[in-house]
């Protein structure tokens, strides 16, 4: 496995990544979210109905989880749409079971 300048390999800078991302209820609840509607993308505006957070927040929550790549947008002013990013998503399921079966 490739070993970084810290000496972490890259799947351990992945799995830290994604569970950083993860690292927060509303961020787990959207994803469940987009991961119940994964033949659909859906616009940030459904999941603030049902979050009792506010947009500004959900917004914030949603750039952290662009950023790690477990999700993508779409904008479409004034609408934004996610979906799941399928590639990342199975990639960050694959480093947490390795993890979590050692």
């Amino acid at each position: 496995m490739p070993v970084s300048k810290k000496n972490y390999t890259i799947s351990q800078e992945k799995t830290a990544r994604y569970a950083k991302a993860l690292g927060h209820p509303a961020r787990v609840f959207i994803m469940d979210f987009l991961v119940k509607n994964t033949d659909k993308c859906c616009y940030s505006g459904d999941m603030a109905e049902e979050l009792p957070i506010a947009r500004s927040t959900l917004s914030q929550h949603l750039k952290e989880l662009k950023e790690a790549g477990l999700i993508q947008g779409e904008i479409n002013p004034p609408y934004i749409k996610y979906c799941i990013n399928k590639i990342s998503w199975e990639e960050a399921k694959g480093l947490f079971d390795l993890f979590f079966n050692r």
